[in-house]
């Protein structure tokens, strides 16, 4: 039978809640020991005779995935490559850009990507600078693979509530994106300005939209992303606000999840972040 957080916390822990494990409670401690494989032996007060036996069993219902936290990413991953399965090589270069070339008899799609430059095989995705993506950047590529558009952009922008099926996910781009921006850049417009450019983005100037920063970024050929910034005005009493614009294709191009996905590493190249 596995163990479960009652039953390490009945059978096996003080229960003193002492905090020498390096937690507030043995409960606590109890479910980080299941679902994030924290060694028993990191209670110095478990009873050492019982300690292999209950770690051997602890073990074996971790290697059979029993109540542990799932990778959330790798699970990501494996379904946009499911997804991408049967992409044509051939065909996107029309679809999404980019250029097909050929390296040791391999055929591979080389796509602008920020300032960079990804390669695209059938096996992978990787930077041709040799710099890794992480997961979540191969997470939007795969699915930007997978979603067929082929529409260029027209330059009707839209803010993401405007976009089919994204009230839900408002609050994780408030708080995952929006809000660790403002925190960074708030007082700070120039080096935002700065940071932008950095990664490829340009300054659009229009008095009409009111904002004291508009960036235009380009993270993919078929992907335009507008970034607008109002610092804050202490004579006005009012804070900083940031606010990410779409043009209206790309839903064609990106689920809701993968547009979430690009805005948060779009935030985490601007604010220096390692992702």
């Amino acid at each position: 039978m596995p163990l479960s957080v009652p039953d390490i916390y009945q059978k096996l822990l003080p229960k003193t809640n002492c905090g020498d494990c390096g937690h507030s409670t043995c409960l606590a401690f109890a479910s980080m020991v299941v679902s994030e494989k924290i060694p028993l032996a990191n209670c110095p007060h478990i009873d050492r005779a019982r300690l292999p036996s209950a770690q051997q069993q602890i073990d074996a219902q971790h290697a059979a995935g029993k109540w542990t936290r799932r990778d959330m990413a790798a699970d990501a991953l494996q379904w946009a490559k499911e997804r991408a399965a049967s992409m044509d090589l051939a065909d996107l270069p029309e679809r999404i850009g980019g250029r097909l070339v050929e390296n040791k008899g391999q055929q591979r799609l080389e796509l602008p990507y920020f300032t960079a430059t990804i390669v695209i095989t059938p096996d992978a995705i990787s930077r041709k600078d040799g710099e890794p993506l992480n997961r979540w950047e191969q997470v939007f590529i795969y699915n930007h693979l997978a979603q067929g558009g082929r529409r260029h952009p027209t330059g009707n922008w839209k803010g993401l509530v405007e976009l089919p099926n994204t009230v839900s996910k408002m609050k994780s781009m408030r708080s995952n994106v929006e809000v660790p921006l403002i925190h960074h850049f708030a007082g700070r417009s120039s080096e935002l300005i700065a940071a932008g450019r950095s990664i490829g983005g340009e300054v659009i100037q229009d008095t009409d939209a009111g904002a004291d920063v508009r960036l235009l970024f380009r993270p993919l050929p078929r992907i335009p992303v507008m970034v607008q910034f109002w610092d804050a005005d202490s004579q006005e009493a009012f804070g900083a606000e940031v606010k990410f614009l779409f043009d209206e294709t790309i839903t064609e191009h990106l689920d809701i999840e993968s547009i979430l996905f690009l805005s948060e590493r779009l935030m985490q190249l601007l604010c220096d972040k390692k992702g």
